[in-house]
Parts: C-alpha cells; structure tokens; sequence
C-alpha cells in the first residue's frame, strides 16, 4: 500500500506556538497556503528546509512558498515501518516535531509511529497530514 502526506498551514498550531514561545514579529500567519502532496517512497524521507549553502536538499522541502523559517533545515525524517507503515523522528530541530494536537514535543531521535490521518507539526504554522494510500 501507498502512502503519502499533504502540507498545509494549521492556524490552530500556530496560535499554540505564539502561546507556548510569545509572538515573534519576524513570522506570521500566511494568508494563502496551497496544499502540498509528497508520496512517501524508500526507506526514508526528510523534511526540512533546501539551503544551498549547508548542502540540504530535504524530500519534503518547506522552504516554501510560503517559507515557515521556524522548521529546521534538516527537522525530521519519516522512516518506513516493516509491514509497511511509517513512523516520524525528530532530528533534534530549533523548534521541535509535534503528532496530532498533543501538547508536548515528541522526543528527539525516538521513532513515533503514524496512522492513517494523523498531523505532524513542525514550525510555526505548517501541519503534515499522513494518508496509508496512494496518491
């Protein structure tokens, strides 16, 4: 079986963040977000910002647009699960990995398992949607 993620801006994630570290003037809510889709293939997929000048050329690149600066560069990587599956892994990111609405960070370098529907957040505002089929 296929699966695949959808990016897109989650105000609800935001407001949650601007909470938990207060308002940072430098990043704000975009006003317009296309949504995304990636198709999870391999035994590993990155997700993180491209930047040239440190040789990062992540998978899932949220360098944007929009640009959500507070993902990290190299944030998080989705490894493939046997029986098929996948599970996220934090990468010790600036601003942490976040599964479903939960209010603590998942721990870095730990594998957390996903389900079918269930959101990553990573940044100020962007929210990953895992979907068990293909696109």
């Amino acid at each position: 079986m296929g699966w695949h993620v959808v990016v897109s801006a989650d105000r609800a994630h935001f407001d949650r963040v601007e909470a938990w570290n207060g308002p940072d003037p430098t990043i704000s809510y975009p006003r317009f977000c296309p949504e995304r889709r990636f198709a999870l293939t391999g035994e590993q997929v990155l997700i993180g910002r491209r930047s040239r000048s440190r040789g990062s050329y992540p998978d899932i690149d949220l360098a944007g647009p929009p640009e959500d600066i507070a993902v990290s560069h190299l944030h998080a990587l989705l490894v493939a699960q046997p029986g098929g599956g996948w599970a996220v892994v934090d990468l010790r990111s600036a601003n942490c990995t976040f599964v479903n609405d939960a209010a603590d960070p998942i721990q870095p370098e730990l594998p957390v398992p996903l389900a079918d529907g269930d959101h990553i957040h990573v940044g100020s505002f962007t929210r990953i949607t895992v979907h068990a089929r293909p696109l």
